[in-house]
């Protein structure tokens, strides 16, 4: 997921890891990139947020392939937003 990344500091003024994607065709120069993580208080938020939803799919998943989804504490029983 980081690989090929450097930390950037955008116009205005906050910090990102991007990842380069190549030059802008005509662009004298100016390149294309992907932001991986913007280090915001949205954008953290923004990480956090896939990040847990990503590990409950596993878990559900990997309970899911054992039969145990009957035993999963209420807690775990949340409905899970498919991202956006």
């Amino acid at each position: 997921m980081f690989e090929n990344t450097r930390l950037a500091r955008m116009s205005d003024g906050h910090y990102c890891l991007v990842r380069d994607l190549g030059l802008v065709k005509g662009g004298k120069g100016m390149r294309h990139h992907e932001v991986v993580v913007d280090f915001s208080a949205r954008g953290i938020k923004v990480f956090a947020k896939q990040g847990a939803s990503a590990l409950m799919h596993r878990v559900v998943a990997k309970l899911a392939q054992h039969g145990a989804t009957a035993k999963l504490p209420a807690l775990l029983r949340v409905r899970l937003r498919e991202p956006q």
